[in-house]
């Protein structure tokens, strides 16, 4: 048996993932491209004095590796993805796939062709709490859902979204894509269709407003950022400037000097099932969490905090009768807070062990590819229809024959390694 050797592009806030995919005697990961000193640091930091560095991730040796951890900024993903890809070594892409339905496409395109293994980091598939919601839904708890509803409060999004690269349409296309694609992909799930018609509103309502800028030459849009990792020429990551005593939210400051992507949105879509559903998104809220509820024709189901890093949650369920307001459920079900070592509830832990058993034996995945494109499509439509004034937008569907291939071949791709299932 020998180790999944494993390379790393982008060595930003994000590569903290990959260290869960650096397990000498199952895997190791062997090499790090970024481009910037503090990246490099970084990743000797994380992955120890023994990995490669390199500048250009052109340059790590793709005929040595056996998958690949894409972590950079969103607007850098397809590339080094479609070239990892084309050279048959298994990738990971950091959610979202990419920040637009071509790009997206082209790697589904390009993994369907080559038979290489594709997977995205939509980690919250793995989120125990969310996990149980689909449990009960399977189960029949509210009956044949007809409605999903998710109201995501962003406490920090200042300091995550607004003081680097994120602010920027040029490298998201927009926060309800970029941080709602996690959000958009559950709702898919939970409601078992894809986005076929979306209408939405919203705006830079807080940080547009908010004077308190970096100079622009000191790296507008380029920094590493809190989200995917690095790929960029500056020094900074969002740790050194994460400010949670700032109050409101107008008193943050060194924003990022371009900041185009709104911090309020909210959008309508119909499925292709039938399902109706919402999303709801603020960048300034002073709590931190997601509220799911999930509405079918005998029941209603709803979380209560989300059990993100810890945080307490609990799922309640009314399906017994009629009423007023009663916050005594029919149903309660507390999510423990015992979750295994790692960030998102021990769902990025979940999320990478998954990949290395992908990456080396194939099989079934809790992660879609199809459905991190249909996210993306998603968050593209909405993001246009919102720009638009609300013009109602339709979302493409994937091209039918690529979409029967990951569904018929999940488990039937390129081998990368002799390392047992039972071993990852």
């Amino acid at each position: 048996m020998s180790e999944l050797r494993i390379g790393v592009v982008g060595a930003g806030q994000r590569a903290k993932l990959a260290t869960h995919a650096h397990r000498p005697g199952v895997a190791r990961v062997v090499a790090c491209a970024d481009p910037s000193p503090r990246g490099q640091a970084h990743a000797r930091q994380l992955f120890g004095e023994d990995v490669a560095l390199y500048e250009d991730w052109h340059a790590l040796p793709a005929g040595e590796l056996d998958a690949v951890f894409v972590l950079t900024p969103d607007h850098l993903h397809a590339a080094p993805a479609l070239h990892f890809l084309d050279a048959g070594v298994a990738v990971f892409v950091d959610k979202p796939m990419a920040i637009t339905l071509p790009d997206c496409d082209a790697l589904l395109a390009s993994a369907a062709r080559t038979g290489t293994r594709l997977y995205i980091g939509h980690n919250l598939r793995h989120l125990p709490m969310l996990r149980r919601m689909r449990e009960l839904i399977e189960d029949g708890a509210v009956g044949e859902v007809k409605a999903v509803w998710c109201r995501h409060f962003v406490g920090h999004g200042g300091d995550y979204y607004f003081k680097d690269w994120h602010a920027e349409r040029a490298n998201t296309t927009g926060l309800l894509l970029q941080k709602g694609a996690h959000d958009l992909d559950v709702i898919h799930w939970l409601a078992g269709g894809y986005s076929r018609e979306v209408v939405a509103l919203g705006g830079l309502t807080v940080y547009g407003a908010n004077p308190h800028r970096r100079a622009a030459e000191n790296g507008s849009g380029s920094g590493s950022g809190s989200g995917s990792g690095s790929g960029s020429d500056t020094e900074s990551l969002m740790s050194d400037w994460f400010d949670v005593g700032a109050w409101p939210p107008s008193q943050l400051r060194d924003l990022n000097p371009v900041i185009d992507v709104e911090d309020l949105s909210q959008m309508l879509t119909r499925l292709d099932n039938g399902v109706f559903t919402s999303y709801q998104q603020c960048h300034y809220s002073p709590d931190y969490w997601r509220n799911y509820t999930v509405i079918g024709d005998a029941g209603r189901l709803e979380n209560f905090g989300d059990g993100i890093d810890g945080d307490p949650a609990e799922i309640r369920v009314w399906n017994r009768k009629r009423s007023g307001y009663r916050s005594d459920a029919d149903l309660v079900i507390p999510i423990s807070d015992s979750a295994p070592e790692g960030l998102h509830g021990g769902a990025d832990s979940a999320l990478v062990a998954e990949f290395l058993r992908f990456a080396a034996v194939g099989g079934p995945t809790e992660t879609s590819p199809v459905a991190a494109r249909e996210a993306v499509a998603a968050g593209v439509a909405a993001t246009e229809s919102l720009r638009s004034g609300g013009v109602p937008v339709a979302v493409a569907a994937p091209d039918p024959a690529v979409a029967a291939h990951f569904a018929e071949s999940a488990g039937h791709h390129r081998r990368v390694s002799s390392i047992p299932a039972s071993t990852l």
